[in-house]
C-alpha cells in the first residue's frame, strides 16, 4: 500500500482468510517454532496454553493453506511430523520482522493500554 493509492477491502477478497490464517496466533507461533521438523506433542509442549483441539485445526489450517507438509514416519506407533514447506520458508523474514516490531514496542504498546484503561474504568 502507497500513500495515495485507494484500498477497498472487499468481502470476497481471496486475501481475507489467508491473513486470518497467517496473522492468527497460534499459526504464527507454530511457523516459528518449525525451524525443523517437530511431531505434535513436542509442538504442544512448546506452546503453553493451546489445547489438542486448537493445534490440530490450526496445522490442518497451515496444511491446507500450504504453509506446513505432514509426513506419517514409519514408526510403531505411527508417528507424523511437521515441517515447512517452500512457501512457509518464505513467510520466515516478513515473520522475523514483525516478532522483532513486537518485542521492540512491547512495552510501549502495555503502557498505551495501560493509559487507555485508566481513562475507561468505571
Amino acid at each position: 500500500m502507497t500513500e495515495g493509492t485507494s484500498v477497498t477491502f472487499r468481502a470476497n477478497c481471496p486475501s481475507r482468510p489467508i491473513l486470518d490464517q497467517i496473522a492468527d496466533k497460534w499459526s504464527m507461533m507454530v511457523m516459528a517454532l518449525l525451524e525443523r521438523p517437530m511431531r505434535f506433542n513436542e509442538l504442544k509442549r512448546r506452546l503453553e496454553g493451546v489445547t489438542q483441539r486448537v493445534l490440530t485445526q490450526t496445522l490442518r489450517r497451515l496444511e491446507r493453506n500450504g504453509m506446513i507438509e505432514r509426513k506419517v514416519l514409519p514408526t510403531s506407533p505411527v508417528g507424523v511430523e511437521y515441517s515447512l514447506t517452500a512457501l512457509g520458508e518464505s513467510l520466515r523474514e516478513p515473520f522475523g520482522q514483525l516478532y522483532r516490531w513486537t518485542v521492540e514496542h512491547s512495552e510501549e504498546i502495555q503502557n498505551c493500554q495501560r493509559a487507555y484503561d485508566s481513562r475507561t474504568a468505571p
